[in-house]
């Protein structure tokens, strides 16, 4: 991950030709693969995401290990030895054909996205709903559905009643570890016992553990994804055995921002989850169900 000519080794922070406040910084459009050194922290890595979070934009450098970490886009870089101010990416060419969606559909140019019909799709989790957000969010504007995440099944049953299903008033419901004569599975089949979910409710599920199992391997650049042990929590040890930070919750949130970061289409996900994602947004916009 080296770039030629690449100065390591430990920077004077106090020197103008590194102070985040430097004047004389270049300012550089931010692009895939450019290696570039935080100053305050001495992290070196190539660029692998540009994300809006929390209103702010930041940069994901990968470090020569695979481990991500995030940073402010703005000045505190060296590039190649000089400082610079990241800027926003170049505006990339118009496309000679039409626009594809990170979901592989045709892009509705000039969208403005229908009104919220009152069918949903519900997921398990802030992470699920993101991660589909991200790779179905034009679609779903375009058919006016509306992504909302569920606090774990284990009230789904209540749920659905208190959502009163019908014809014009359909759920989709994603579910992590739907397997056979899982504790998932009998939650299932009771919520689909519910007056009015049958024909109106369709729930679906995956194979894993949790989301975050659904990001190919190859997409965060490792063969397999780590086992971890029995009793230990799923997305702690995972965010541990990635390198990526794990002590607090927060510090799992930002572990699940550098794995999404990663996921730029639909091939970047297992297709255990394409076509169940797929399968619920037919079901939900299939004629009648309007």
């Amino acid at each position: 991950m080296n770039a030629p000519g690449w100065s390591w080794g430990p920077q004077d922070l106090g020197s103008p030709e590194v102070s985040r406040r430097s004047p004389a910084a270049r300012e550089v459009p931010v692009a895939p693969d450019m290696v570039l050194e935080d100053v305050e922290t001495g992290w070196v890595g190539a660029v692998v995401s540009v994300e809006v979070v929390g209103g702010m934009r930041v940069v994901g450098l990968e470090d020569r290990h695979g481990r991500v970490k995030a940073f402010p886009l703005g000045p505190g870089f060296l590039l190649d030895g000089e400082p610079v101010r990241l800027t926003s990416p170049a505006p990339r060419a118009a496309p000679a054909g039409p626009r594809i969606t990170r979901s592989g559909s045709v892009a509705v140019e000039n969208l403005r996205a229908s009104v919220a019909k009152e069918s949903r799709v519900w997921v398990e989790g802030y992470h699920d709903a993101e991660l589909v957000a991200k790779v179905w969010g034009h679609d779903l504007a375009v058919e006016g559905i509306v992504v909302e995440p569920l606090h774990g099944i284990d009230d789904l049953p209540a749920a659905i009643a208190d959502f009163q299903p019908g014809p014009q008033r359909r759920l989709g419901i994603l579910v992590d570890h739907l397997v056979t004569g899982s504790k998932e599975s009998r939650i299932a089949e009771q919520a689909l016992a519910v007056p009015g979910a049958r024909g109106n409710v369709l729930i679906l599920g995956h194979p894993y553990v949790d989301i975050w199992q659904a990001v190919k391997p190859s997409a965060l650049g490792i063969a397999a994804w780590p086992e971890i042990p029995r009793g230990v929590d799923w997305k702690t040890g995972m965010a541990k055995a990635l390198g990526l930070p794990h002590r607090t919750p927060q510090d799992v949130g930002r572990a699940w921002q550098a794995i999404l970061s990663r996921v730029d289409s639909y091939s970047d996900l297992e297709p255990a989850l394409l076509g169940r994602v797929e399968e619920l947004i037919d079901f939900l916009t299939a004629p009648g169900a309007d």
